[in-house]
């Protein structure tokens, strides 16, 4: 049976996938988004300022909340996804709310 390694549940984890960072600014982005096709802008802006944040608290030499083997390239695609989830997700619910 063949099993994940460490690096992979960090990428789908926290570090990655389900960074809370990522996903509260994917989900700020889409609730402030006024068209659709801003939703991948929002991913990414996401993905790179949630990696640009623990990079400054890394420099600041403060304990990271999150632990993680994978490096920046590789949690980069993972951020963006999840960020860009959030933001499709809060923008459906804005749109929700101001037609209902």
């Amino acid at each position: 049976m063949m099993t994940l390694s460490e690096t992979w549940y960090d990428l789908i984890g926290l570090s990655g996938l389900l960074n809370p960072f990522a996903l509260l600014i994917g989900a700020y982005l889409g609730w402030r988004a006024d068209r659709a096709q801003k939703l991948w802008i929002a991913g990414f802006a996401a993905a790179a300022l949630s990696l640009i944040l623990e990079a400054a608290v890394g420099m600041l030499q403060l304990p990271l909340p999150i632990s993680q083997d994978a490096g920046a390239l590789a949690m980069f695609p993972f951020r963006f996804v999840g960020g860009a989830l959030a933001s499709g997700l809060a923008f459906w619910l804005s749109r929700r709310r101001k037609h209902g």
